[in-house]
């Protein structure tokens, strides 16, 4: 199976489509599946742009088309009626498959999801081409109720949707980074599936976002990793 790995700068308008639409196309024919980050049709800190901003699903159809030739998980903020959420999409065969909206909304610190999202209230795999899989947006997987979950389920492959900002600088490294990788190994162990884990890159507002997206094996060895703050796609054997 060969993953792509799209770890992007989304700006904060509607032109990211655009962008995602470019990079998919360039990647098709390498690629059984490619990965984009967390609100990445979107940018991440919309606050009021959601009205503006947010995508009904029937304008993505562009992305159902693209699928007929390669898997696409992307993250995007969608609206539902009166609401929005923070959703990752997950199209193939040209279709949507399925859909996750984000559970565990952060609204602490420099986060304020809660206040223009609103939740989820589930979490469930979907069957693919290559395999049962599990899908997840960011803070979701900090949760031991969802790794509990996530057990259970027994998924060939993890999917985790991330816009994590860096923090935590010191000697030992980015503490973030390393709060990631002490969960998602553990996960990716305990549940024996492979991990795909795509973080976003670029500066929103004073955020700087740090990447560092990778692919984790049953063992939870890392078997690929992109480079810190740097925006790179790439296409790797798994």
């Amino acid at each position: 199976m060969k993953i792509t790995l799209a770890q992007i700068s989304p700006k904060l308008n509607r032109s990211n489509l655009d962008e995602i639409c470019k990079i998919i196309k360039k990647n098709s024919n390498y690629s059984d599946l490619i990965v984009f980050p967390e609100l990445s049709l979107n940018g991440y800190l919309l606050q009021d742009k959601l009205y503006e901003d947010a995508w009904d699903l029937n304008e993505l159809d562009e992305l159902k088309i693209l699928s007929l030739d390669v898997d696409i998980a992307i993250g995007g903020a969608i609206r539902d009626k009166k609401s929005f959420r923070n959703s990752a999409l997950y199209f193939s065969k040209g279709k949507l498959l399925s859909s996750h909206n984000k559970v565990h909304l952060p609204n602490y610190g420099m986060f304020e999801e809660a206040r223009y999202f609103k939740a989820g209230d589930k979490f469930e795999s979907f069957l693919s081409s290559y395999g049962k899989v599990f899908m997840l947006i960011c803070e979701d997987l900090w949760h031991e109720s969802v790794q509990n979950d996530l057990k259970l389920e027994n998924p060939d492959l993890i999917i985790v949707l991330v816009a994590s900002p860096a923090r935590g600088f010191s000697d030992k490294g980015l503490e973030i980074e390393n709060q990631w990788l002490s969960i998602i190994k553990t996960v990716s162990n305990e549940c024996k599936s492979k991990l795909i884990f795509v973080n976003r890159v670029g500066f929103e507002d004073g955020l700087g976002f740090w990447g560092g997206s990778c692919i984790l094996d049953k063992n939870a060895n890392i078997m690929h990793k992109l480079p810190h703050f740097k925006e790179l796609v790439q296409t790797f054997d798994v």
